[in-house]
Order: structure tokens, then sequence, then C-alpha cells
């Protein structure tokens, strides 16, 4: 098996919480009198950690407008978590696949630690993951330093890495990490977006990656 490790992405690659996530930007931005935007405008930044996508979204906004709404979203996303957003199909079979051959996962994602740790609480799915690193630990994708950090603490060579995800962040930040990577069309970025960084691969479900990381057996959907 070539690979010793595999990032994932988090939303929009194993949990399906793209459209939550533009539902309460919509919100943050309504109740903190920004202007709307379009929802696949809203779309295009997930990935980013929020203070940058906000940024990115209103660059025009004050610095008491972006943490307004920074504070108004992480407000109506946790309470629109008390129900858990699902997993895409395959996800959890996938990762106990993975698991069950050894392999080293990791998490790279534009939550917060605390958003994180929460949605691992409500989830249980925390353990199949030796490592991960969040938005507010270091720096924003596209940016290579979540990939780099987790390579060092898991002493992981860059050849022997895979970063997987749905977002042409995730894609330029493991390309210039120097990491393979492999793209998902189901998220949040269409597969134009993803291309101009040459992933290996662009895939339907999540299962497909199996094969690239020579588990050659398909899992069932969950």
């Amino acid at each position: 098996m070539h690979y010793q490790l595999v990032i994932f992405d988090w939303d929009g690659t194993l949990m399906d919480s793209t459209g939550r996530i533009v539902q309460c930007l919509a919100a943050a931005a309504a109740e903190v009198s920004l202007p709307p935007l379009p929802a696949a405008t809203l779309q295009s930044i997930i990935g980013l950690g929020l203070e940058e996508a906000i940024r990115v979204l209103y660059p025009h906004a004050g610095g008491e407008h972006v943490e307004a709404m920074r504070q108004c979203y992480a407000t109506h996303f946790i309470a629109a978590e008390q129900t858990p957003s699902p997993l895409f199909p395959g996800a959890l079979a996938t990762l106990e696949t993975l698991q069950g051959e050894g392999l080293q996962l990791a998490v790279a994602t534009g939550k917060s630690r605390r958003g994180l740790d929460r949605v691992w609480g409500n989830t249980g799915l925390g353990r199949f993951f030796q490592a991960s690193r969040c938005a507010d630990e270091t720096r924003s994708k596209p940016h290579p330093a979540m990939v780099q950090e987790l390579l060092e603490e898991l002493d992981c060579p860059p050849d022997r890495a895979l970063v997987v995800g749905d977002t042409s962040f995730d894609m330029e930040m493991a390309e210039r990490a120097g990491v393979d990577r492999i793209g998902v069309i189901y998220g949040a970025h269409p597969p134009a977006r993803l291309m101009p960084h040459t992933p290996l691969a662009l895939l339907a479900q999540i299962d497909e990656v199996l094969p690239w990381i020579g588990v050659a057996q398909r899992v069932a959907a969950d």
C-alpha cells in the first residue's frame, strides 16, 4: 500500500453539511444587516476559515461587522447542530475500512476546534482520527500549513500522504504541500474549480477513494 496517511476535509467531503452552512451564513448576514448574497456565492467560500470566508464574501465590511457575523453564524450553526448533519453515503464504511487496513487518518478543516470537537462529541466519529487541524489553530486553507503540520505530527513524508476534499482550497493546500490529492464532486465546488490543481481523480462518491489508496474492496453505502 503506497499511502500511510489519508487527510480528509470534513464539511462537504465526509459530512453532508453544505446546505446547513449556506443557510446559517445567510441568516447571520441578515441579522447583522449585511446584504444578501446568492446561495452559490455563499457555497463558494466553504472550506475557508470562518473569518476569512466572511471577508471574502463582504470585502468592504468593517471589523465590527465581521466579528458580529462570525458570532451570529456560530449561534445559528450550534442551534442547527442539535440535529447532527448526516454523513455522505459510504463515509462511515470507508473510514472503518481504512482504519481496519491500518492507515493513519487525519482531518484538515475550515471548522474551528470547538466546532470539530462538538461534532465529534455528537457523533463519536473522532475515534477514527489520529490527528486534526482546524482553521483557528493555524493558517487557513489554501495555505499548506495544515497539511505540513499533520505530516510532521504523524511522521509521514509528503509522498506517503493523500488529501481528499471537495473544494479548490483543499486541492490547492495539498498541491502547495507537495501531497497527492483527490477531489469529490458532490460537495461545495464543481469539478471546474478542482481540476486546475491536478487531482489524481474526481470521485462521485467517497468509497471510490479505496482503490486509489490500495484497498481493492468496495464498501456498501451506509
